[in-house]
Order: C-alpha cells, then sequence, then structure tokens
C-alpha cells in the first residue's frame, strides 16, 4: 500500500500565512515592526502591475464576524478593489485610513474590500477595527486564505482592481499611497 501525503486545509493555510511571514510583508520592513504593525516604521513601496490584466476575480468566500458571508463575485458590477492585509503588517495598517479615505471619496462608483489574512481569526480583526474610526470599511475575513492562495504574491498588502466586468486591471503588491494624485488618476 502506497501513502502519499495530503496537505489539510488547516496546514495549507498555515503554510500560506508563513509564507506571507517570510516574505516580510512588503519586502523592506523590520520584523520588529511588522509585529506590531507599526505604521510609522512603514515604506510605500508598491507598484501597479498590469500583467495578470484580463483574469478573471477567484473563487473565494468572505466572512464578517458576525457570520455574514458573501462571495467575492457578489461584489462585482461595479469596479471593486480588494485589499489583503493583517493587523500585523505594518504598511497594511498604513494603508488602511488611505483606503478608507478612497472608499468614501468614490461611494457608489468603486467598491473597496479589505480583506484580513490573519490566521488569529475574527476577534483580532474586529479589535483592530473597534480601535479605528474606519467609516466605509468593514473587516472581512478570508478563513481559509482562498485570496491568498489564488493572488500567489506571498506579499502583505496585496491590492487588486477589478473592472465591472470582474476582471482584473490592475494590482499592486506592497504598500501604496491611495492618498496621492497618482492613485487617483488610476480610477479616472
Amino acid at each position: 500500500m502506497k501513502f502519499r501525503p495530503v496537505l489539510s486545509v488547516a496546514a495549507a493555510a498555515t503554510l500560506a500565512a508563513g509564507s506571507f511571514a517570510i516574505a516580510g510583508c512588503d519586502r523592506q520592513e523590520t520584523a520588529a515592526s511588522q509585529a506590531k504593525g507599526d505604521a510609522d516604521d512603514a515604506v510605500l513601496t508598491g507598484e501597479i502591475d498590469r500583467s495578470h490584466a484580463g483574469e478573471p476575480m477567484p473563487e473565494a468566500v468572505l466572512t464578517l464576524a458576525d457570520g455574514t458571508t458573501r462571495t467575492l463575485d457578489e461584489f462585482s458590477g461595479q469596479p471593486l478593489l480588494v485589499n489583503l492585509w493583517a493587523t500585523w503588517c505594518a504598511p497594511c495598517v498604513l494603508e488602511m485610513p488611505m483606503l478608507d479615505a478612497l472608499a468614501k471619496e468614490r461611494k457608489g462608483e468603486l467598491a473597496v474590500l479589505t480583506v484580513s489574512q490573519d490566521l488569529d481569526g475574527a476577534e483580532k480583526v474586529a479589535a483592530f477595527f473597534d480601535q479605528r474610526e474606519f467609516t466605509m470599511l468593514r473587516p472581512w475575513l478570508d478563513p481559509e486564505n482562498a485570496l491568498g492562495f489564488a493572488y500567489g504574491t506571498g506579499v502583505l498588502p496585496t491590492t487588486v482592481y477589478y473592472g465591472s466586468d470582474g476582471r482584473e486591471i490592475w494590482r499592486v503588491v506592497g504598500g501604496y499611497d491611495w492618498s496621492g494624485a497618482e492613485a487617483a488618476q488610476l480610477f479616472d
């Protein structure tokens, strides 16, 4: 009888989280600042990548702490910005207020989803949101790390922009200044 090793979903999720940790958030942060999510030390080094343009939105089920679930494709029909982040990732923490402001500024014309890749679950993410005063963002979770696997970057934050047809237009791997003029031009 031959035995084949099988990787459980939990083990795969642990490996994915480990790859994000090894990747070093945006690969330029110190381990100490990442561990405490110190946005003051974060460096925004992400650049626009159009090499995946035209790819369809991956299948993923997102959840909120209250048990609400939605599939990613339920958000299609209007342009969609999906941001993968974690509470321990300094550039991610730095981006969150900018993403909240972007969602408010473009309300009705752009949906902004911030999707946590934290393995500690809803309690950790809910506490993070409770400490901040986001007006537009909701604490979506990706408990199976489906998006992390689908995007395959191994880096947080990773942000992907989809057109209303559900096809990728561009992505940013690493932190990005969502409040700048360059970002505004990306959506116009």
